[in-house]
């Protein structure tokens, strides 16, 4: 397993603010977008992207950049830690990535398709975990046990949480005991509308139990952060970027959805920084509507880059 330098991803160092990792990961994001590559490129561009997003998903989160920071040179010495260790191989906090003793014996669990690499899911995704009433996880007891349940993060783009979509997920079986690997695709489906830590529940497909059924395989829904839309439940917010003239003299301006159209809306003369437009219907689904989508206007004032440019801007300064 390859380590992965989430700075070096984004192009900053390890001093950078939050601001600045944001900044980073909202330029590269729109360089490699798959949705601006032309179809011949757009595998390689997702390849990027989602290199992108994980890294945003770790170095943009508090917590999880505190976790990443702490591995240093030692990475891989959590990494085998093992399942006395807490969430992603750290002491404490009771999260395990493999699964307790099940029938034929101890399992881990590698997956595939799940958007993240083998590096985040070791470290921040993928886990196993009983629960506190014997119904699944590990130690010895006497009579049938139901299997323990399994989780793992999938990172859900946008586009797909707008329009939905169909995703192939791998989960491959490793026993502790005898070496044997059983791998197994499965077909998932992204219900429009999904939310951020929902979870998608696989039922049967997580550990098998000792005379009685095995438990589920959950997927935890991690929304894959968008350089140009912030989500607010099922709302969507899209800033605006406008040039001072456009702000002054009014425009038409066409809106980028998250499924690949467009909608156009005019920017009325003398628009302000911060005045938001609202568009109903054109966010997330939702269990009886749709959320709304709002442009938020953010003026811009780009420096001259020739004296003409300077002479107008100083006669605009003269006529006010």
């Amino acid at each position: 397993m390859e380590f992965k330098d989430y700075y070096q991803t984004l192009g900053v160092n390890k001093s950078a603010s939050a601001d600045e990792i944001k900044k980073a990961f909202r330029g590269l994001a729109r360089q490699h977008h798959p949705d601006k590559a032309k179809p011949e490129d757009r595998p390689a561009a997702e390849t990027k992207f989602k290199e992108i997003s994980e890294a945003y998903d770790v170095l943009g989160d508090a917590e999880k950049r505190k976790k990443y920071d702490m591995l240093g040179s030692n990475w891989d010495q959590y990494g085998s830690a093992g399942a006395g260790c807490g969430r992603g191989g750290f002491p404490g906090g009771g999260f395990r990535r493999a699964g307790g003793m099940g029938q034929g014996g101890f399992e881990e669990f590698h997956f595939g398709g799940t958007g993240f690499s083998d590096f985040f899911e070791q470290f921040f995704g993928g886990a196993g975990g009983g629960d506190p009433f014997g119904r699944g996880g590990g130690g010895m007891r006497r009579g049938p046990t139901r299997g323990q349940d399994v989780e793992a993060e999938i990172m859900v783009p946008l586009h797909e949480a707008y329009s939905g979509a169909e995703r192939t997920v791998r989960l491959e079986r490793v026993n502790q005991q005898t070496g044997e690997r059983k791998e197994n695709s499965y077909k998932v489906k992204i219900p429009a509308g999904v939310k951020d830590g929902q979870r998608i529940r696989l039922g049967g497909q997580g550990e098998p139990g000792s005379g009685a059924g095995s438990g589920d395989l959950f997927l935890i829904v991690r929304l894959a952060a968008h350089p140009d839309y912030e989500v607010k439940d099922k709302d969507l917010v899209y800033t605006l970027e406008l040039p001072a003239w456009d702000a002054a003299l009014g425009a038409q301006k066409e809106i980028p959805l998250p499924n690949g159209k467009r909608v156009r809306i005019t920017v009325p003369e003398g628009a302000k920084t911060g005045t938001r437009v609202r568009l109903r219907g054109l966010g997330l689904p939702g269990k009886t509507a749709k959320g709304d989508l709002f442009v938020e206007y953010a003026i811009t004032a780009p420096a001259p880059t020739s004296d003409a440019q300077r002479a107008l801007w100083e006669q605009l300064r003269e006529a006010d």
